[in-house]
């Protein structure tokens, strides 16, 4: 480990295994399984590692408080079904999404390389953390991929008055030749709800358009926004028309929550939004004509010759370029408060 010191604070550097190892230690410290911890581990880590900041050990705090209020169950095995030769569901068990997917991966790229698609339903489902993670690893191995997660209730469906929706994120892959995939998550509120609290701590004001106050008014203030207020959906009316497809996709036909559906008020402390997730695996392979990833890349050229200077992902992947050779860069207060929680 290596350390430096700026004229601001102290800096440590960690591998992605150091900090992943460090993450699981604080899991299993505070009640998940050995799976469980490892999975969320490594999901944290790799935010961490790729400049993801919002859902990197940021979501620490957050994943200890539902764990300890026993919102959510660190122990729980998840239940795969097999149902159908393009279908699997998954019943989480009230346990951690992540882990879920990773105990359908196989069978899912398996039925998805077989049929040529496949779907995953999880439901039952804790997520909270970055969702590009899920989709990548399908598109390293030359598979795209399509995911859907609902939240809790706080954005405003455009033309209504009162939250309903949840952030709702959208996440997609696609293998591209000679190249780092296409990857993007995005939520479907004008920004992210990491976002709206990292902007509170630091007492950044945020761009106008994005929420409103717990009187409806318009506000550029994230603590007014978190305090009572609620999210704008991106884009107005279409943003909100992708908001109610999510919510479609990740909870009616997985049979999660909508994001109204459940309430933490008996659990002080929750934060884990308990909704579903819809995973959508396409084996390009199938398809006729040439190269889906030559494709892939033949449409990022003429992208770049018409003005592109940056494809979405590319500043996670340069993100990621730095820190495997630099290591993964901590504020080192940050680091000894993660060092506690793991003792």
């Amino acid at each position: 480990m290596s350390q430096s010191a700026s004229s601001a604070q102290a800096v440590e550097s960690l591998s992605l295994d150091q900090l992943t190892t460090l993450l699981q230690q604080i899991f299993e410290r505070h009640g998940t399984s050995t799976a469980v911890a490892r999975v969320l581990a490594d999901n944290c880590a790799r935010a961490q590692r790729d400049g993801s900041y919002s859902h990197g050990v940021f979501r620490i705090p957050g994943y200890l408080s539902s764990l300890a209020s026993n919102w959510v169950d660190g122990q729980a095995t998840p239940k795969v079904e097999d149902v159908a030769s393009g279908f699997i569901r998954v019943d989480a068990a009230n346990g951690f999404a992540q882990p879920a997917l990773a105990a359908a991966r196989a069978l899912l790229v398996e039925k998805a390389r077989s049929a040529g698609i496949a779907v995953l339903a999880i439901r039952n489902s804790h997520h909270f953390a970055a969702l590009w993670p899920d989709v990548e690893p399908f598109a390293e191995e030359g598979l795209v991929a399509l995911s859907v997660v609902n939240s809790m209730t706080c954005v405003v469906p455009h033309g209504a008055q009162k939250p309903l929706f949840g952030t709702n994120p959208i996440a997609f892959a696609a293998p591209r030749a000679d190249a780092d995939p296409i990857v993007f998550d995005l939520a479907t509120s004008a920004i992210a709800h990491g976002d709206v609290q990292i902007a509170a701590r630091k007492g950044h004001e945020l761009l106008a358009g994005m929420g409103v106050d717990r009187r409806g008014e318009p506000t550029q203030d994230p603590k007014a926004i978190l305090d009572g207020g609620a999210l704008l959906p991106f884009g107005g009316h279409k943003g909100s028309a992708l908001s109610m497809m999510v919510e479609l996709l990740a909870a009616a036909l997985t049979g999660g929550n909508f994001s109204f559906e459940f309430d933490w008020s008996k659990h002080p402390g929750a934060q884990t939004p308990w909704t579903g997730q819809l995973l959508i695996v396409i084996d390009p392979g199938k398809s006729g004509g040439n190269s889906f990833a030559q494709r892939s890349s033949e449409l990022v050229r003429q992208m770049q010759a018409v003005g592109l200077e940056r494809l979405p992902g590319d500043r996670r992947f340069k993100e990621r370029a730095k820190s495997l050779l630099a290591g993964i860069p901590l504020a080192a207060d940050e680091l000894a408060r993660l060092r506690a929680l793991a003792q």
